[in-house]
């Protein structure tokens, strides 16, 4: 289904630890490479000492600072929940639940003994539907297991965030990205190999005979390549009015002949709306085209698989050692996490808010808290000059984009009122698979319990512990986790320096997103609004096609191109949240009359501004196995770390002054060919 909220980052991790023990530093001025000038490659000169110092390990296929924060906030997480079990908690509270959950996951005698025991009945069930029974058996794939080609499911109305709507969309490719069936080079078609490899080792695990196996990977293959036919490409899925087609059931039936939705929504409990909204309308007819198209036994192929791939995480060991042989193609990586981490991640999916209410208890100084609400004003009043003084939007415009900037809500640290886990049942004597398939229905019945009631606007999309941040246009916010609060993004006893080079460009950023090529879409109440005027629309549109062409441009493998369109959003922030957070640093400088230019103000030798944009680049400070490049390329709509970095910087002026980057340095970029936005 369509997922609008932003994040700063591709990573989810636990966070913040108020003891001098575990407490991390921001920037470490000794870790700079004066081999390599900051005139010429910013990303490495900051942070080469950083990877020689953090090589990859076989566990990892990308490592960086989110990594650093991952490993030490999991270390503290398993004290909390592996902790539980001695306290004997009580059968239904959340410490017994989070604690049975760990220990079920962790218990790999009993996974490995029961083998592809717990999902043997949900095969069976597939496996002996008769004809007559094909379409029973299609609507209880979508309404209990993974959705089959389409999905039908309820988000906040785009038109309308104060209320619940009902989406008909795609579901997504077993590979992620439309190019790996497509394209027939050699890297492409070596990810395929794999994946079929991996589906044919699952389905033998699971039961079947080789031929079987080998029938349904053939499937599988054929079902998902003509899926991606009609996928639409990275680019077009950043056009959030595209995705907003509302039709009534009977249109929908008209359009979509074979695809029961009138019947998937009376099994999910719930009224027909007046109007469904349609997302990607031509994957949704190629969907509707093989519901009719293919055979009884090519449908129970697929369904087998996706039972099968959803299930094999929490099955034996053998699953996870075929996982592990599909992402040493896909990713590089070339060793399992360990139990215990898989452990936590299954945990964090279920109750993640239980363990966030442990979490901030025990390590969450109301202080960041203080200190966050006073820096976040700080840079909306800086984005607030940004605006009235752009050069290239009306003042019609400008009004409007004020009033948003001015009614973006922040939440910090922790949601004021916690998730209920009240009606999640988790019974330790049903196996781990049996568990999670519980989990991830109460998950559903929890949110169509919500459907014909006003939107909760205090829910938040990430834990409290999380080392990430987000923007949610729908809601016009800006959330800022907990676990984000630590170096090196923020360390009260870091300069202001850091800091502001650090959280302040993560708020700047993140506030960004409101007006990125998405955000814009949306209005100070969180709905698909048209708030500009076509002038300066189209001056917006020509400055981001100028921004991606500088992305474009980068070569990031031999023959591979970043995707400056794909990447555009994040870019946009990045580059907001920079020029944002060097204004309100320099204004809260001013404000304690400080001279950044002076000797005084000097911080080991460098000046605060130098301090500003060392700590910037640290942040994405990592190493990454060029499988993994290529995987991001294809799918995550971040730019790379040293492009983040080197591109971006390209573009602020500031930037330039601080390291004397003139014409003829590499870092340089002409006036006349950067790109400002905001």
């Amino acid at each position: 289904m369509l997922k609008i909220t932003t994040l700063l980052c591709a990573v989810a991790a636990l966070a913040l630890n108020a003891s001098a023990q575990e407490h991390t530093k921001s920037l470490d001025i000794k870790g700079l490479d004066d081999a390599i000038s900051p005139k010429t490659d910013f990303f490495h000169h900051v942070n080469t000492k950083w990877q020689k110092d953090h090589p990859l390990t076989a566990e990892y296929s990308t490592y960086g600072q989110f990594n650093i924060l991952n490993d030490s906030s999991n270390n503290r997480v398993r004290r909390l929940v592996a902790g539980l079990s001695a306290t004997n908690p009580q059968p239904g509270t959340n410490a017994y639940k989070i604690a049975a959950v760990y220990e079920l996951a962790m218990d790999s005698v009993r996974r490995n003994r029961e083998g592809a025991t717990p999902i043997k009945g949900k095969l069976a069930k597939i496996e002996n539907a008769k004809p007559s029974e094909m379409a029973d058996l299609h609507r209880w794939m979508q309404r209990y297991e993974q959705s089959p080609l389409y999905g039908v499911g309820m988000q906040e109305d785009l038109a309308n965030s104060n209320v619940y709507a009902l989406y008909l969309g795609s579901v997504g490719l077993g590979l992620g990205d439309r190019d790996y069936y497509l394209l027939n080079d050699k890297e492409h078609k070596k990810v395929r190999d794999a994946y079929v490899r991996l589906i044919e080792t699952d389905m033998q695990l699971a039961g079947y005979s080789k031929k079987d196996a080998k029938r349904v990977a053939r499937n599988v293959m054929k079902i998902e390549k003509l899926m991606a036919d009609s996928t639409w490409t990275r680019e077009q899925s950043r056009d959030i009015p595209a995705m907003y087609n509302p039709m009534t059931i009977e249109q929908i039936e008209t359009m979509y002949p074979n695809l029961p939705v009138r019947a998937i929504v009376a099994d999910l409990g719930i009224e027909m709306p007046q109007t469904i909204i349609v997302t990607e309308k031509n994957t949704v007819k190629q969907a509707d085209n093989l519901m009719k198209s293919l055979t009884d036994r090519e449908k129970k192929d697929f369904y087998l698989w996706k039972i099968v791939s959803d299930a094999a995480g929490t099955l034996s060991d053998d699953f996870a050692d075929a996982s592990l042989e599909f992402s040493k193609v896909m990713s590089g990586i070339t060793q399992q996490r360990p139990r215990w981490k898989k452990a936590l991640s299954a945990v964090e999916g279920v109750m993640g808010e239980g363990i966030g209410q442990l979490y901030v208890e025990k390590y969450f100084p109301e202080s960041s808290k203080q200190y966050m609400i006073g820096l976040v004003e700080n840079l909306r009043k800086a984005l607030g000059k940004h605006i009235i003084n752009l050069p290239w939007m009306t003042d019609d415009t400008k009004f409007e984009a004020l009033k948003k900037l001015n009614t973006i809500t922040v939440k910090i640290g922790y949601p004021d009122k916690w998730k209920d886990y009240s009606k999640l049942e988790i019974d330790p004597t049903l196996s781990y698979y049996e568990n999670m398939d519980r989990a991830g229905q109460w998950a559903v019945d929890r949110q169509l319990e919500k459907w014909g009631k006003p939107v909760d606007r205090t829910e938040w999309a990430m834990t409290p512990q999380t080392i990430n941040a987000y923007y949610n246009p729908l809601f016009n916010e800006i959330v800022f986790p907990a676990g984000i609060l630590q170096a090196p993004f923020y360390d009260p006893e870091s300069t202001d320096a850091e800091n502001y080079g650090g959280i302040g460009v993560v708020i700047g950023h993140e506030m960004t997103h409101g007006f990125d090529d998405q955000g814009c879409n949306f209005d100070s109440d969180g709905n698909m609004v048209n708030w500009w005027t076509d002038e300066d629309r189209a001056a917006f549109t020509e400055k981001t096609k100028g921004l991606g062409a500088q992305f474009d441009e980068v070569e990031v493998l031999p023959g591979l191109h970043a995707n400056g369109t794909f990447t555009m959003g994040e870019n946009i922030a990045d580059q907001g949240g920079l020029r944002i957070a060097y204004t309100a640093f320099l204004d809260s400088q001013k404000k304690k009359g400080v001279d950044i230019e002076s000797e005084d103000a000097k911080i080991e030798g460098f000046s605060p501004a130098q301090i500003f944009y060392m700590n910037f680049a640290n942040l994405w400070a990592n190493n990454i196995r060029d499988e993994q490049i290529r995987v991001y390329t294809g799918t995550d709509p971040h730019s790379l770390g040293v492009n983040r970095v080197n591109v971006s910087l390209r573009n602020i002026e500031p930037f330039f002054k601080a390291f004397d980057i003139k014409e003829g340095d590499k870092m340089f970029r002409p006036a006349s060919e950067r790109v400002i936005i905001w």
